[in-house]
């Protein structure tokens, strides 16, 4: 609560909050250029920065009215970014709105313990933060509105803003001031000489008689001299919140007792307004919660197929979030062909989960069908080109094994390379990238030439995609190509994927990786 007399913040007492200036803080370039597209569509003005350390710069440089901060960033997250921007704001009040995909119950009790006033998950809901920077500015109009409010009553109430209400022995009013006035509706002739009852409901008269009684009697300890919180009633009969606190001194004439009466309505107000702010925010997120379980156990049953306990097949996929946009399939068809798909779509969660959904189901549609992978890989680009949006696609590597005769066919677009192994783990061939990733341009079947392979006896192919290699540790070092490589040359086949597991478990220590990773060895009998 700003106090008077000192440390008046220099308002623009009679601004409006139809028109904000926003900080938007993010280590994502596209995600701060669609905020500050979005934000200055609704007619806001838009200060940018990076990181936690660049945003607390311009906070103090710009003095924004609200904050739109993410978490994780370089440099200084989002908590610590909070936490110092609230301890620079003491004097005004400036909302700070967390945007991250971060959505764990300790990420948002973190975040409000940083200083947060609210909380959204990403992907961003559009409407959504459109309707809370609206109730922010409503609070922000608000607190200006107070602001100025105060300052006017500063010139002409000596810089008191409660009711100062003094009484004799029989609890008749002697004085008040000027904010009594304002507070109950009651001119200052209409009170003095009047019961001091005549300001609160009937409901209240015993307890304040009984306190009464026993501060005339001298204890004092036990009811004056503290503050409590009850009604009292204007004028025209309104009920309305507020805090007493009640002095007694002696003066030549008696007992002279000293009410502070405070108005509890706007404070109450608020609480109430957070407290139904809180309830919607918490339903938001259990609903979210609610629907997230749903999609994750359907994309569960999506992504385990059969095909996938093949004999001579080992995967892994690690979610960087609670979806995943790296996929792998397999199926092996009557006629004998052992089919492998790793595919890794753009972007993180939900929504780079739902973008290869097509591919797997066509994958296996075709495959049933002992389709080559010329076949598969023209329905699958076209099939993408035709749903995915300007800028979604997905990057795979898709293996087709004809154990009978001993030969493959590998395509790959957009993924590491591919490598063939020999028993012992001697790199027999690098299948490089060499084709567009899924959904970025159409092509015809005739431009799609997969490459043919032969391998010896115990021979293993493994794929992986780019979140593997590019998985970096504490200080940033990525796990690598050279470093898959040398676990390959020094194990066994049939404890390579193993060690991989190893390998990148170790490197990775107690990080996590900033990507999906996929993984997949496929023996080659």
């Amino acid at each position: 609560m700003i106090g008077f007399g000192t440390g008046l913040p220099p308002a623009n007492m009679n601004r409006s909050f139809d028109k904000m200036k926003v900080l938007a803080v993010d280590d994502n370039r596209t995600n701060l250029h669609i905020l500050q597209v979005f934000l200055k569509k609704l007619g806001h003005q838009v200060i940018l920065a990076a990181d936690g350390a660049q945003a607390v710069e311009k906070f103090a440089e710009e003095q924004p009215d609200l904050v739109l901060l993410d978490i994780m960033m370089p440099i200084m997250d989002g908590f610590e970014a909070a936490r110092r921007i609230k301890a620079a704001s003491q004097a005004r009040w400036t909302p700070i709105i967390f945007l991250s995909a971060l959505s764990r119950d300790e990420n948002l009790v973190e975040g409000l313990e940083a200083g947060a006033d609210d909380y959204l998950t990403k992907p961003v809901n559009f409407v959504v933060l459109e309707a809370k920077l609206r109730s922010m500015q409503r609070s922000l109009a608000l607190q200006e509105a107070a602001l100025s409010s105060a300052a006017r009553l500063q010139a002409i109430s000596d810089n008191v803003l409660d009711a100062i209400i003094t009484a004799d022995e029989r609890g008749r009013i002697t004085t008040v001031n000027r904010a009594t006035e304002r507070i109950f509706g009651w001119r200052e002739e209409e009170l003095l000489g009047q019961s001091i009852e005549r300001l609160m409901p009937d409901s209240f008269e015993s307890r304040h008689r009984q306190a009464y009684d026993a501060a005339v009697a001298g204890d004092t300890d036990r009811k004056a001299g503290t503050e409590r919180d009850g009604d009292a009633m204007k004028r025209d009969g309104t009920l309305f919140p507020v805090s007493v606190g009640i002095r007694v001194a002696q003066t030549e004439e008696g007992k002279l007792f000293v009410a502070v009466v405070r108005d509890m309505s706007e404070r109450k107000a608020a609480e109430k307004t957070l407290k139904e702010n809180a309830a919607l925010l918490q339903a938001y997120y259990d609903r979210t919660h609610s629907e997230q379980t749903l999609a994750l156990r359907l994309m569960e049953k999506q992504l385990h197929r059969p095909g996938l306990k093949d004999h001579g097949l080992r995967y892994k996929v690690i979610a960087s979030e609670h979806f995943s946009g790296d996929i792998v399939g397999a199926f092996r068809s009557a006629e004998g062909r052992l089919y492998g798909l790793l595919a890794d779509a753009t972007g993180h969660g939900l929504t780079a989960a739902i973008s290869v959904l097509p591919v797997l189901a066509l994958f296996y549609r075709m495959t049933r069908l002992n389709r080559d992978i010329r076949e598969i890989v023209y329905e699958l680009n076209q099939q993408l080109c035709e749903s995915m949006p300007i800028g979604r696609f997905v990057a795979a590597t898709m293996v087709c094994l004809d154990e009978r005769q001993r030969r493959g066919e590998v395509w790959i677009g957009g993924t590491p390379d591919a490598i063939l192994t020999a028993p012992d783990g001697e790199v027999l061939s690098r299948f490089p990238s060499s084709n567009l990733p899924l959904g970025i341009s159409p092509c015809t079947a005739e431009e799609i030439t997969p490459a043919g392979f032969s391998w010896p006896a115990g021979a293993q192919l493994v794929l992986c995609s780019d979140g593997l290699l590019e998985a970096a540790d504490r200080e940033g070092r990525q796990f690598g190509i050279e470093r898959l490589l040398r676990v390959l040359t020094a194990n066994q086949p049939a404890m390579r994927f193993t060690a991989i597991e190893t390998a990148f478990a170790e490197h990775l220590g107690d990080a996590t990786a900033g990507d999906d990773v996929s993984l997949m060895v496929i023996d080659c009998p």
